[in-house]
């Protein structure tokens, strides 16, 4: 059941409220919420921002670099492509860093805006919305929907479901393939999974992710903000007086009630508020920001929107709902500079620079020596003591390295075998190689070996240190 604000020829505004006792069960997140398409500053700028996001998740994982797709997490292999960047699971501290980073940025955002990244930034929100405009496109408006709910089954109503839950499936499908390829070949997916040539595991991800899609977007949404989200429950402690948040103005809208548009509310003893529902209606959780804040709300900025449409039918000024702070809404100055918002500020900028050098001083280089197991040391035709090894080349860099292997530790030794290798971008190559050291140089059972791996430019240079024996 919904009211309506109609401004009639006597310039009078004309509320139609629903029961009080079948309102609070209305917009009880445990019903079905119908949401109340919304138009202002705010939801365009929500609906431009979201459309930006999602055009850089759906264009990413199609880039090519160097000819090969730019992003590629390619589980299977252990490597992970970023651009120009290959990381391989030695340089998680890298992913790490990255997290810690995001984590003290959104810790930073919040304490300053409040829960901005749920309303205009979440994939939830976005998917969300994008859901609800198939849903409206075939269902019509909140009113329309509601009543179509009420219906019996008839030819219309059929097409109507059928035709939003193929678009649901199509859109969850879409969504799915474009994430799973960001973990293979984007390309051959998307030809295999339609003409039924993809492998159990990439079908398997990419029906998986179809359902959550589906499941979250379609059904569950507000569910997943309100009780599954952990943001929801921590956000609580970044929030202090002076974050700036969705706030109703109780001095200046309070007492409710319906009124003219003619008539002072100050005559009436009424505030600006007439009460009507409409931001509850257009909240996408189902709550009643006039209640104050609370967990639930995502800062969306749709109550805002429609409360500022109903002020200007009534000539009332903006702002009865806005982004504001406590403290500004009890007459003071809010504070943009305080403990908790620099101290958050000083260790991302610490955590950034962390990052910055993990990246820049990361070798393009790694190499490990084994020693082979069946056989501890032997005696060539010369003489000489050989110890056998092999190593095990990784080019961690987006160009191919061509190598030269040497050793150190002894003034009499040499390599038998090739010294020189070639390995390609991204990829790990394998040398055995026997190191041969004149007797006399032999003092000990155990000795420190050094072999070193270093380009034939000279500019890249590895080391690692083992073990030669001899009895």
């Amino acid at each position: 059941m919904e009211q309506k604000i109609e401004v009639q020829a006597a310039d009078k505004v004309k509320i139609h409220r629903p029961d009080p006792k079948q309102r609070s069960n209305e917009y009880s997140p445990r019903n079905r919420i119908y949401v109340r398409d919304v138009k202002g500053t705010l939801e365009w700028f929500r609906r431009s921002f979201g459309f930006i996001l999602l055009a850089l998740f759906a264009l990413l994982p199609w880039l090519q670099w160097n000819g090969e797709q730019a992003i590629l997490l390619d589980i299977a292999e252990q490597r992970f492509r970023i651009f120009g960047l290959t990381l391989w699971p030695q340089d998680f501290t890298i992913l790490a860093w990255i997290f810690i980073v995001s984590a003290f940025a959104l810790f930073f955002v919040t304490t300053l805006y409040g829960r901005v990244w749920c309303g205009f930034m979440c994939p939830q929100t976005t998917w969300t919305f994008m859901f609800m405009w198939f849903e409206k496109k075939f269902e019509g408006s909140r009113n329309q929907r509601m009543s179509l709910d009420k219906r019996p089954w008839d030819f219309d109503k059929l097409w109507r479901k059928t035709g939003k839950q193929i678009s649901w499936v199509l859109l969850s499908l879409l969504t799915a393939l474009t994430f799973v390829g960001y973990f293979t070949d984007v390309r051959a997916l998307f030809v295999d999974f339609w003409t039924f040539n993809a492998g159990f595991w990439a079908a398997f991800s990419v029906w998986f992710f179809a359902f959550c899609t589906y499941g979250n977007a379609g059904y569950m949404r507000e569910i997943m903000c309100t009780h599954m989200c952990p943001y929801a429950r921590f956000q609580s402690a970044m929030f202090d007086k002076d974050t700036v948040t969705v706030s109703y103005d109780t001095k200046r809208g309070e007492p409710r009630g319906g009124r003219s548009r003619k008539k002072d509310p100050k005559e009436l003893g009424l505030g600006d508020c007439i009460d009507c529902y409409m931001c509850v209606q257009v909240c996408p959780t189902g709550i009643d920001i006039r209640n104050g804040l609370q967990y639930e709300c995502i800062n969306c900025g749709a109550c805002v929107d429609a409360c500022n449409d109903v002020m200007d039918k009534m000539n009332y000024p903006r702002g009865l709902i806005r982004f504001t702070t406590e403290r500004n809404l009890q007459g003071g100055r809010t504070h943009k500079v305080r403990f908790k918002s620099v101290g958050y500020f000083v260790v991302m900028i610490i955590m950034t620079a962390l990052l910055i050098w993990d990246i820049t001083t990361r070798s393009p280089l790694q190499f490990n020596v084994l020693r082979d197991r069946n056989q501890l040391y032997s005696i060539n035709m010369d003489g000489w003591v050989q110890n056998v090894f092999t190593l095990k080349i990784q080019n961690k860099s987006q160009q191919e390295q061509t190598l030269v292997i040497s050793a150190e530790g002894f003034s009499r030794s040499k390599l038998l075998g090739d010294a020189t290798i070639t390995v390609a971008a991204g990829e790990v190559a394998t040398r055995p190689i026997t190191l041969a050291v004149h007797p006399d140089d032999v003092t000990e059972r155990v000795q420190d070996v050094t072999f070193v791996v270093s380009s034939v430019t000279g500019d890249v240079r590895e080391q690692h240190v083992t073990r030669f024996l001899y009895e």
